[in-house]
């Protein structure tokens, strides 16, 4: 036996003390240390207050982002309690900010429902802070405690007195930037749009949320968050870009089995279905029991109903979900007291009970709505009706896409120049606009593992096409092939054919709408390629420097502008800007935009705490009305760059 066996003992295994273990390990408590993790630290203090609302506490939040990118939170909820808890022998204050799974989330009667991250929120934002400082009003008094990076700075005391009904929490806290390499920068936007979906979800709740980085002499930026109606509103928010079927918003809401219900949903004239799921205010990106009931109520109820009031004859087929959930936007809300979820992240709900409740009141509140609403109920079926023939058009057309098999070359795309790799992770796809640019990438690039598949011109524009016209379209149908995953109900990740799906097309206005476009269709029919990380943007230089024989490329006016002052600027200097794709031999479009070891590449990513305000940006810019899109231009205009019109 050698003296290493020998050494490995009870001795040897490492006790990570109380918040040494956050520190040491961030990514197993807020997912990751990259920019996610950073905001995620502002969402557990807001949890933390959110909880108080929903206990019926609170009714303002106010956070601000400070010049140095410290934040505050500021509630006026009871105030954290400042009393010894006997079990520990320390105060409740030190206990929620320095213990790890301990608050008012774990039984005890605090809390009826609460969100937060496995109840660890208070203590992990201490932990992976520089430094945080609690005050506490309550009791006449305002109460303070300091912690640097998780360590007790001094006992809990008193520092000032307060009005006796005043009550509330402040904490202050500047993000660690040993833990946060990355990033210690706030995004006002990802702040926002998280903040702006926990007001929609707590009826009443004022959030107000300040920026005060900005130049001197401007004011601060200043929202405020305030939604009487609700989940009704999220509703009406979503569809502002898009034209609603009817003017009413659906609202069900009731108790059963112990599990809170809340349902708005209204259909609108687009084609793709919008339905958010919440419990105790988290987003459940993929679902899980409370969304299975709801799509068996509507189905169940819809075909009923259809039934009764013969708008289906007995000899025709029943309308599938999602014949009836075509144009549907729907957020589910449910508030559980011992939420049962599936994996770490939170992403799935499993409690079986919140299935029959959903579908129990659902099913009752909306057949009486329905009843009362004929002329809705009419509305919905007739679009459905018509889904559904479009849906039999399409199955007729999807059978040409299908591939045999990932490796299997049959019925693949004429005009797409695959690679001989079989090996998925080595392989990828540039997707590239024309013919001639088509060209020189077949010319450049290399056989063995990269694919070219060349589109001509402006695929369709799949925020306005049913599905049947989705899978007529042949630039579209080259895709769906090329990539052999299938889409919608028949999508298998599985059968992906290649690692990377790059889109490559010009650095210009055309290029970049058809991107968009490109870009619609996948997020609206295969979504999981992009939150995987399977999509890419290729980054083709903007301008060739060529000075003494020597050659420079510049991917922006910046780079450019540099490269120039290394260099010199003098009549020597040739500076070609490129127009598009075609204008680059294959040799130069290699060297730039498809050499692994060179090129630069931009990952599209979906961020599941604000996919609702994806979906909202792809509406307003590619859907049918012109005024939010307008909106939305010249509200965003100022953070374009490299705009060339």
């Amino acid at each position: 036996m050698s003296n290493e066996e020998v050494q490995y003992g009870a001795d040897q295994i490492q006790i990570l003390e109380g918040l040494e273990a956050v520190r040491k390990r961030p990514g197993m408590y807020i997912g990751t240390t990259a920019s996610r993790g950073l905001h995620h630290l502002v969402y557990e203090i807001v949890d933390n207050s959110v909880d108080e609302a929903l206990a019926g506490f609170c009714d303002h939040i106010e956070v601000t982002i400070n010049e140095d990118n410290t934040i505050v939170v500021k509630d006026n909820g009871r105030g954290i309690p400042v009393d010894v808890n006997h079990k520990s022998g320390l105060t409740g204050v030190e206990v929620v900010f320095t213990i790890l799974h301990a608050g008012g989330k774990f039984g005890g009667g605090g809390y009826k429902v609460s969100g937060g991250l496995h109840g660890v929120g208070a203590s992990v934002v201490n932990a992976l802070s520089e430094w945080l400082e609690v005050q506490v009003t309550r009791d006449g008094k305002v109460y303070q405690q300091r912690y640097e990076r998780g360590k007790v700075c001094y006992p809990l005391k008193v520092v000032g007195e307060a009005p006796s009904n005043a009550t509330g929490t402040r904490v202050y806290f500047k993000p660690d930037a040993l833990i946060f390499k990355e990033t210690t920068v706030y995004d006002y936007n990802v702040l926002k749009q998280r903040l702006r979906e926990m007001a929609f979800l707590t009826k009443g709740l004022r959030i107000t949320l300040t920026d005060l980085r900005v130049e001197e002499g401007e004011d601060p930026i200043v929202q405020t968050f305030h939604y009487e109606g609700g989940i009704s509103e999220f509703v009406q928010y979503l569809n502002k870009s898009k034209t609603a079927l009817y003017p009413e918003i659906m609202y069900f809401e009731g108790n059963k089995n112990n599990v809170q219900v809340e349902v708005s949903l209204q259909h609108n004239d687009s084609y793709t279905e919008s339905i958010y799921t919440f419990v105790n205010n988290i987003n459940t990106p993929e679902g899980g029991t409370h969304l299975e009931g709801f799509k068996a109520a509507l189905t169940k109820t819809f075909n009923d109903y259809a039934r009764a009031n013969k708008m289906l004859k007995d000899n025709e087929e029943n309308l599938s979900g999602e014949d009836i959930r075509e144009g549907l936007t729907a957020i589910i809300s449910v508030k559980i007291e011992d939420p049962q979820f599936e994996g770490q992240t939170k992403q799935k709900l499993g409690n079986s009970e919140a299935r029959g409740a959903v579908a129990g009141i659902v099913g009752e509140q909306l057949t009486y709505f329905l009843e009362q609403n004929p002329s809705v109920a009419k509305q919905i079926l007739e679009k459905a009706i018509l889904a559904q023939r479009a849906r039999d058009a399409a199955r007729k057309a999807r059978d040409l896409t299908r591939r045999k098999s990932a490796l299997d070359g049959f019925g693949l795309p004429g005009k797409l120049a695959d690679c001989s790799e079989t090996d998925r992770s080595k392989c990828e796809i540039f997707i590239v606009e024309g013919d001639s640019a088509g060209g020189s990438a077949k010319t450049a690039r290399s056989r063995a593992t990269q694919a070219i598949l060349p589109l001509r011109g402006k695929i369709l524009n799949v925020e306005k096409a049913r599905v049947d016209r989705i899978y007529g379209n042949n630039e579209i149908k080259s895709m769906i092939t090329a990539f052999g995953t299938g889409i919608h109900d028949d999508f298998d990740i599985n059968k992906l054919r290649y690692d990377k799906i790059i889109i490559m097309t010009d650095a210009d206005v055309d290029g970049a709408h058809i991107a968009t476009l490109m870009l619609t269709f996948l997020y609206r029919f295969m979504p999981e390629l992009i939150k995987e990380g399977h999509v890419y943007l290729a980054q083709p230089p903007l301008y060739k420097l060529e000075k003494n024989k020597k050659v420079w490329y510049a991917y922006s006016d910046e780079e450019l502008n540099k490269i120039l002052m290394d260099v010199g600027r003098d009549q020597n200097n040739k500076i070609q800007r490129y127009k598009g794709l075609g204008e680059m031999d294959p040799e130069q479009l290699w060297e730039t935009t498809m050499d692994p070891d060179r090129r630069v590449l931009l990952r599209v990513n979906i961020d599941e705490e604000s996919e609702s305000d994806i979906d909202v940006t792809f509406t307003t810019l590619m859907g049918d009305k012109v005024e939010p899109r307008r909106e939305f231009i010249e509200k965003n205009a100022k953070f374009v760059k490299n705009l060339d019109i």
